[in-house]
């Protein structure tokens, strides 16, 4: 006989008081306040905390640094059409210095004008990435040009961490955390978002 699943019901936020007591460690980082997707993932206390060093590393951008890491972050959200992670990165994208043209400009693509060769290949791996599982070797040889193979590897490591975030938030919905929402410029909107990328 094989176990059948305990509960039917798709998960979402799990309350601090419900979480496994392993996981204080995570509530401890997050200053007594984890983001939603973090109560998400709470449901599965082993992974969270198998997760939570690569997530530290990823969220500021490895040897790619927060500028490049956010940018991956965005196309990726972009690419998934994951409202909850894009948003979630508009703020944080801000805070660490892009501005709002340069945030729009992700959506449109490595192709659209303004973005120094660097930081296009960047967006051209990711799409590559998210479409084929790989790089081209012009790709690859391009991103030779500018990034370390450490760094290279981070694009590929960055954009695998948010796949899976954007996996969970697109299986099971997440509401925007109320912080990320206040912090967010009154165009930033959910129903905008998923106007121009409808799933």
């Amino acid at each position: 006989m094989t176990d059948q699943p305990s509960d039917p019901v798709a998960p979402g936020p799990l309350p601090l008081e419900d979480w496994d007591p392993s996981l204080s460690f995570v509530i401890n980082d997050m200053k007594g306040a984890p983001i939603n997707v973090h109560k998400l993932m709470a449901h599965h206390p082993d992974l969270l905390k198998a997760w939570w060093n690569f997530r530290n590393y990823s969220v500021r951008g490895g040897d790619l640094g927060r500028r490049k890491g956010e940018l991956v972050i965005l196309r990726v959200a972009i690419l998934l059409r994951a409202w909850y992670e894009w948003a979630s990165h508009v703020e944080r994208a801000l805070a660490c210095g892009l501005d709002r043209e340069e945030i729009e400009r992700v959506k449109r693509g490595p192709d659209a004008p303004g973005w120094d060769p660097s930081e296009a290949l960047l967006l051209t791996a990711v799409d590559e990435l998210v479409a084929n599982h790989g790089l081209s070797r012009e790709t690859e040889a391009g991103l030779r040009q500018h990034y370390t193979v450490q760094q290279i590897m981070d694009i590929m490591a960055i954009h695998g961490m948010y796949v899976i975030l954007g996996c969970m938030i697109n299986t099971w919905g997440l509401e925007l955390d109320a912080d990320a929402a206040a912090n967010l410029p009154d165009d930033v909107t959910r129903a905008a978002f998923e106007a121009e990328f409808p799933r």
